[in-house]
């Protein structure tokens, strides 16, 4: 079964497959390799994917979404269209749309996917991705980390030896890892990241700026303005990256607002996001154990690290210049599909050998014999090579005890219940059990993300065994339930995408205009829409390369 790998991620999201082992991206209907994560419903109920639901999220925001990947493996609902949409169900839509693309390049049925995500998504988030890909009609071979394939990526594309530091800031989060390669092995040393942080919080952060410019409270606004908003904060965004200062106009529903920014109060209103973004290549480096200087390269990954203040905390955390990467936002695509490669063991990839880290520790609650605190008791430590087995003894607490129950952990707080339960697993202790028995507990993780719990009573040989595995975190009953529901929804046929993307980006521009420009845009997209019904269809490229045309040279030249 034909097999892809995907980078699902919280602004774009990106599929690849390897040929020749050379990973390759795969466009989607409109031609592009970025498809950004978003969800949009149309009138008639059609589900609309990349492109134009971006532009509807201006124009219909009650029926278009973006960024549930943050709320993966959370109980939170989305409500688009008048419809609940859980944020698995969200990221199943954009990874089906992702399925047919490759379908369609490759001629065959995908069945298959390696999928990329944040070396610090928890269990329940990675269980929600899993369930994604069940609900697209995938099955997800394993969960790669993201830094793990960008790493894997970069260092399939680099000739040089030595110690890699690669730094990947998307829309939602932040990872970073720590590549040594040596003669065709690349390992990862340490990993870690913030998967709460992002370009988009930089983007906020700007909105902010705005309301509060305009002593305006964003609970105030409509909709649409938020949308036209955040859409403007974006743009500011992007125009700081090669400017000094940026100006937008915000098209509120009570008239635009003009609105400017300087990089320097950005970055200092930004100071504590920035502080944000060290803490994990600190403790990257701690973690392996490597000075600063012992690193060879820094490479940025990711959209949003584009923005100056990731070069400039770079720079001035290590005193020299990172490498930006020539394709930031499709690396971790391109690592997952080299990954494809490794586990169906490409020849091509015959000299290629890629070792993990475990990025959470794991354990189980214990009492504190000194404070009587119950308090996690680490098995193996965070950014251990995997595949890995590490042993540790237990007591029972009073003599006569009858069973332990052991809760399964992932974290690292030292506080049991401010971390990530596993399940639990319970053995019985013999007769006459005291406080000097010996209750061994082995854990045993692997690269697929399984976690086997062993324990063993040596007294009386007992033992006790679990499996906890990277299983989707629905039943297979509401897995079947929602599939069946999705299946009714209906992606846009792929030969009316680019239609449906050029409309929907006239529209956002005819809400974003006003007077006589608002009437250009109407002119020419009803000019489209009543050509699109007399024309065959051999002759739709050429109207659609002139009304895309077109809207480039009016966006371009738009001035508010």
């Amino acid at each position: 079964m034909t097999c892809i790998g995907i980078d699902l991620g919280t602004s774009n999201s990106v599929a690849a497959y390897l040929e020749d082992g050379i990973p390759k991206l795969i466009p989607n209907a409109l031609g592009d390799t970025l498809t950004p994560s978003a969800v949009s419903i149309a009138e008639d109920g059609t589900i609309l994917i990349g492109k134009p639901a971006i532009d509807r999220l201006i124009t219909h925001p009650d029926r278009s979404t973006a960024g549930f990947k943050r709320l993966m493996g959370t109980n939170t609902t989305v409500t688009i269209a008048k419809r609940e949409f859980r944020p698995e169900e969200l990221s199943a839509l954009v990874l089906k749309s992702l399925k047919q693309d490759a379908e369609a390049l490759l001629g065959v049925p995908v069945g298959q996917a390696i999928i990329s995500v944040p070396a610090y998504f928890a269990e329940p988030q990675r269980r929600a991705t899993l369930a994604a890909a069940r609900l697209a009609g995938l099955e997800a071979l394993r969960l790669v980390n993201e830094p793990t394939a960008a790493a894997l990526a970069y260092g399939l594309e680099s000739r040089r030896e030595g110690h890699f530091l690669v730094l990947d800031l998307g829309g939602g989060t932040f990872d970073v890892s720590l590549l040594n390669k040596f003669e065709g092995v690349m390992e990862i040393r340490a990993s870690s990241g913030d998967s709460s942080l992002g370009g988009n919080d930089f983007r906020d952060l700007i909105a902010s700026l705005f309301l509060a410019d305009q002593k305006v409270e964003a609970s105030r606004l409509s909709p649409y303005d938020y949308a036209q908003m955040l859409s403007s904060a974006e743009a500011i965004k992007q125009g700081l990256t090669n400017s000094d200062c940026a100006t937008s106009k915000v098209a509120l529903e009570s008239g635009p607002v003009e609105w400017s920014l300087t990089r320097e109060r950005f970055e200092e209103a930004a100071a504590g996001l920035i502080a944000r973004l060290r803490a994990p290549i600190t403790r990257v480096i701690n973690d392996a154990s490597i000075s600063a200087a012992e690193i060879d390269e820094i490479v940025l990954v990711g959209g949003a690290s584009r923005m100056p203040l990731v070069l400039g905390l770079v720079t001035r955390l290590f005193h020299r210049f990172p490498l930006a990467h020539g394709r930031p936002d499709h690396l971790i695509g391109l690592g997952a599909a080299v990954q494809v490669g490794l586990a169906q063991r490409d020849a091509a990839l015959e000299d290629v050998m890629m070792t993990d880290v475990c990025p959470f520790s794991l354990g189980v609650a214990c009492l504190d014999g000194t404070s009587g605190e119950m308090i996690m008791s680490v098995i193996i430590e965070r950014n251990t090579i995997i595949p890995v087995s590490h042993k540790s003894y237990y007591h029972p607490v009073v003599d006569g005890q009858k069973a332990l129950l052991f809760r399964v952990l992932q974290g690292e707080n030292i506080r049991p219940d401010m971390n990530v339960e596993l399940g639990t697993l319970q053995i019985t202790l013999p007769p006459g059990s005291t406080t000097f028995d010996n209750i061994e507990t082995r854990f045993t993780y692997d690269v697929s993300g399984a976690l086997e719990v062993e324990i063993l009573v040596t007294r009386s040989g007992e033992t006790a065994r679990e499996i906890f595995t990277g299983q989707s975190g629905l039943s297979e009953e509401e897995v079947e339930s929602r599939f069946a529901s999705l299946q009714e929804l209906k992606l846009a046929p792929r030969d009316q995408a680019v239609n449906r993307a050029l409309i929907a980006r006239a529209e956002r521009l005819f809400a974003e205009c006003v007077g006589w420009q608002r009437d250009q845009v109407l002119e020419q997209l009803s000019m489209f829409h009543a050509r699109l019904k007399t024309l065959s269809v051999k002759d739709l490229t050429g109207l659609r390369e002139s009304f895309s045309a077109w809207l480039d040279d009016f966006e371009k030249n738009l001035r508010f």
